[in-house]
């Protein structure tokens, strides 16, 4: 188990405590641009442990509109900048995840700072999966990318979110990077069936599981990032660990940020849960179990 690396946290962090937490989450544009502390903190953190990039600013969904030269050029220009820093960043830290999210962020020259769902055609298919190729090639990795929670969607779309994501790892050869309450802040705020969307997910394609609380705002759910995580989402999450043996989980906690030893409690209580749901799994099938006897 693993969680999101902060600068409240440096502090007793630097003072190489004893953890159970077994890996860091590190936000890739917090580092790229710095040679001061942030990037030797993260280097101490990367001597000990294991470290994934996770960057909020790639915007692979964007796309330059046919004929405007002038946005064609500045995209080209940018995303070779954000390249270039990246890969310099990825040289140092060396991760074991180099992950982003399914969206867009903005326009060249602007950063909305926020992740902005993509429409699911055919059109933005090939875009996107063309955009993964050219930065799988610049990194010369493969990449992960993150379904993110959502408030709007596109009436252009033809084809479901989670189909979408999936086809996007297919073509590419980018994995999954499934987070689980972005998944259940979606469904809520779109009224679609959260398990129904998790249970179309290969196991296979996902390299990475997000846990996070949200916020309830009375007529929509909020991915603030603020909060434990809550029993639905937990509840999902036991359901769909079962299926992926090995694949790393990070609780994310980016907002009203707890002392480190009650982010490490979260991690130490999905630890739990995904040990609980296998047991639980294994016991059922095996043989005798009333599981197979109902089932016989």
């Amino acid at each position: 188990m693993g969680v999101g690396l902060r600068s409240e946290h440096y502090p007793h962090l630097l003072e190489r405590p004893r953890t159970t937490v077994q890996w860091f989450e590190a936000i890739s544009e917090n580092y790229m641009d710095t040679a001061g502390r942030p990037l030797a903190v993260l280097e101490k953190i990367r001597s000990s442990f294991p470290v994934a990039l996770h960057g909020v600013s790639l915007s692979i969904g964007y796309k330059p509109p046919h004929g405007n030269a002038v946005l064609q050029e500045a995209f080209g220009e940018q995303r070779t900048r954000y390249l270039s820093r990246l890969r310099e960043l990825v040289r140092r830290i060396d991760p074991m995840i180099v992950s982003d999210h399914l969206c867009w962020t903005g326009v060249p020259g602007g950063n909305v700072h926020d992740l902005l769902p993509t429409p699911f055609t055919d059109e933005a298919l090939d875009w996107i999966t063309s955009q993964v190729d050219e930065v799988q090639q610049a990194l010369g990795r493969s990449i992960v990318l993150e379904n993110v929670s959502s408030y709007l969607t596109w009436a252009s779309s033809t084809r479901s979110e989670q189909e979408f994501l999936v086809e996007v790892a297919r073509r590419s050869g980018c994995r999954i990077l499934l987070d689980i309450n972005n998944v259940y802040v979606s469904a809520r705020n779109h009224g679609f069936d959260a398990r129904e969307y998790l249970g179309a997910i290969p196991a296979d394609l996902v390299a990475q599981v997000h846990l996070a609380g949200h916020t309830d705002c009375g007529t929509h759910l909020f991915d603030t990032h603020s909060a434990p995580v809550c029993d639905d989402v937990w509840d999902l999450f036991a359901e769909t660990i079962v299926r992926l043996p090995g694949v790393p989980v990070l609780i994310e906690w980016d907002a009203e940020i707890p002392p480190f030893e009650r982010l490490e409690a979260e991690a130490q209580q999905a630890a739990k849960r995904a040990s609980d749901a296998k047991r639980l799994a294994h016991r059922d099938a095996a043989p005798g179990s009333a599981a197979e006897i109902a089932a016989a």
